[in-house]
């Protein structure tokens, strides 16, 4: 006859503390979502290294979209 597991009632949790994550675990993904958002927004700013047309036309139309939806 097998023996009955023994196992550790776990303390219930009563509105006490609860966990608290790192100010810059917040603030970190915050300021990259603003960053981006203003790249998006104006695409003149970015200064992009190649220069390439096509991907300035594919900004300035992400950004005209965003804008309209907007407005």
């Amino acid at each position: 006859m097998p023996a009955p597991a023994h196992t550790q009632p776990h303390p219930a949790r009563t509105g006490g503390a609860a966990p608290r994550l790192p100010w810059w675990a917040v603030l970190l993904p915050a300021l990259a979502f603003a960053a981006l958002l203003m790249l998006v927004l104006n695409p003149a700013d970015a200064q992009a290294a190649s220069g390439d047309p096509s991907l300035t036309n594919v900004v300035e139309r992400m950004q005209q979209a965003v804008l309209r939806q907007v407005h």
